[in-house]
């Protein structure tokens, strides 16, 4: 097992907006850790879900029982180092590819 860059997010508590389950409502906010190996591939990725994320692609409000709050969206992360495929974790052979052809 190789180095690995850590993205770490941490979304504040806030009001959502137009286009949000409920416009107007507090949501709840989050830490979200990602994880990505530590090569060109990889930070070749991590420069696209910058971009994403300040285009506020990374992140979607969505109501639970009553109560807004922040998830991952579309862009599939890696929130663990292992557990494979199944558990958004490595080994993932074709991780990057995938991630890269939504990004």
């Amino acid at each position: 097992r190789g180095t690995a860059l850590q993205p770490l997010f941490k979304m504040s508590y806030s009001c959502s907006k137009a286009g949000d389950p409920r416009p107007g409502q507090p949501y709840k906010g989050g830490k979200f850790c990602a994880f990505l190996p530590e090569n060109k591939e990889g930070l070749k990725t991590a420069k696209l879900l910058k971009k994403a994320f300040e285009r506020g692609l990374t992140f979607q409000i969505t109501s639970c029982n009553g109560e807004e709050r922040v998830t991952w969206g579309p862009i599939p992360h890696k929130t663990s180092w292992d557990g494979g495929k199944a558990r958004n974790g490595y080994p993932d052979a074709q991780y990057l590819r995938e991630v890269g052809a939504v990004l």
